[in-house]
Formats: structure tokens, sequence, C-alpha cells
């Protein structure tokens, strides 16, 4: 939503690092599908292999694009993004369509109610990875 913003920190130089946890679905949307609508997936999917390409969206506004696709190649791509100091970065990791962002808070709870990975996330082979 605010790919935009990647100009001006290209153009002024901020070295900011921006971090994509790309499922290749609405991720968030899906998140909540499955766990309050008993896994219930609409329009979630998004049918698509890397459309937006953000590694190329990245490079496209100025910036150094970069991508792991694998859990061997995270350490090896902060790395890689760690070192660049003269330009914003953006990684695209690319986990599971089942993958889920924590901690978060259901709607219409408070924010003691926070839940957290735990058990709550879906289990899938290393080979659908």
């Amino acid at each position: 939503m605010t790919n935009q913003e990647l100009v001006t920190c290209a153009l002024n130089n901020i070295p900011i690092k921006i971090a994509i946890i790309n499922n290749e679905s609405l991720g968030m949307v899906r998140q909540w599908q499955t766990l309050f609508y008993n896994g219930r997936h609409s329009n979630t999917d998004l049918h698509s292999w890397r459309i937006p390409d953000f590694v190329k969206l990245a490079e496209a506004m100025g910036c150094v694009g970069l991508r792991a696709e694998t859990p061997a190649e995270v350490d090896m791509v902060i790395k890689q993004a760690l070192e660049i100091n003269d330009k914003p970065v953006v990684i695209d990791f690319v986990v599971h369509k089942d993958a889920m962002v924590w901690p978060m808070v259901a709607a219409g709870t408070s924010n003691s109610d926070i839940k957290v990975a735990k058990d709550l996330a879906p289990a899938w082979d290393e080979e659908e990875l």
C-alpha cells in the first residue's frame, strides 16, 4: 500500500530494510479465515507465482530487491541486506500459503487477549515449502 514511499527513501538515501512475508495470497485475510471461519477460504488465493514480483518492484523504485525462497537462504539474505548501507533494501521472504503472522489481536477483543503462535499455526510438510 505504500510502495511509492520506497522512491522517497531511494531519492534521500535512506537505507531502511523492508521485509515482506510473501505467502502469495492475501495472507492476513487467509489467516483470519483459517482461525475464525474454520478454514473456509474465500478469494484469498492470488493464483499467481510472483505477481507482483517484489524484487523487480523494489528495483524499479530505486531500491535493492532480494529474495529468500527457502529457510536455508534466510540468514544469507539478511546478511546481504545488512551490508547495504547506501539505499533501501526490500527482502521478499517466500513462505507457505498458510504461514501466519503473530502476535495478533482478534476483532472485538482487548489487547490483553493477544494471540500468539504456539499451537495455533497449521502444520505442513517440509516438502510443501
